[in-house]
């Protein structure tokens, strides 16, 4: 059962903190159980930053779908370098990868949202799992700012698909807040978001936007969706913890 008592009480107790106070409150509580995920967008290079310069006891993982940018894992390897963090990749299932490309087709995710639903699970949804077995506390990137599906998330909430706490350090960080803590501490980011990049996922679901589009509008352009991959579905469970 869960004492939702107890997640509000600490939700309560990291709402005001910053990022390195609430992390470093969190890895009191949970020793040796908080990890953090990042795909290297400038939102999770802040939270690298801020782990290594605080030698906080997070574990750092981060997903490989097969289909990054080149881009992407170039700065997976200046970031390992310049930290020296141990940062773990997890891979997609083989069989289940094969399987789909066998059936679906190789870019079937253009063809349908189930398709491109079901590609993002296989490369990412699953790995996730795995990844966050055992631990109690997952740390994110997200801000609040980045999309609607977003705005009614807490920095701290009870992520019943995974059976996780979440918390969310940078949930109400401005976009100038982040780009100013970038460049006073000399975070290394992506380059491709100084081409218009704002949210990079996978190559083939990933286009640059234009001034004034919203930021999730590069990610899967050809369809009208929610803009998300299934790792931060909200359920009612995780909107009222």
């Amino acid at each position: 059962m869960i004492d939702h008592s107890k997640i509000e009480e600490l939700s309560q107790r990291v709402e005001h903190l910053e990022p390195s106070k609430g992390m470093a409150l969190l890895c009191d509580l949970f020793p040796g159980k908080v990890v953090f995920s990042t795909s290297l967008g400038q939102e999770d290079q802040v939270i690298t930053d801020i782990i290594a310069r605080k030698e906080l006891p997070v574990g750092v993982f981060t997903l490989d779908t097969g289909r990054l940018f080149y881009e992407t894992y170039d700065l997976l390897a200046r970031t390992i370098m310049k930290y020296g963090l141990d940062i773990k990749t997890y891979y997609p299932n083989t069989h289940s990868v094969e399987k789909f490309v066998r059936e679906k087709g190789i870019n079937s995710f253009y063809d349908s949202v189930d398709n491109r639903k079901s590609c993002c699970y296989i490369r990412k949804v699953e790995p996730l799992k795995r990844a966050l077995a055992g631990n109690e506390i997952w740390i994110t990137g997200l801000r609040a700012e980045q999309s609607p599906n977003r705005k009614n998330m807490r920095k701290l909430e009870w992520d019943e698909g995974n059976k996780i706490l979440k918390y969310n350090p940078l949930l109400d960080w401005t976009m100038d807040e982040m780009l100013a803590f970038i460049k006073a501490n000399k975070v290394p980011y992506n380059p491709l978001h100084d081409k218009g990049f704002v949210s990079i996922g996978c190559a083939p679901c990933t286009r640059a936007i234009d001034p004034g589009e919203d930021p999730r509008a590069g990610r899967w352009w050809w369809e009208s969706s929610h803009k998300e991959c299934g790792l931060h579905e909200q359920t009612p469970l995780a909107k009222n913890s």
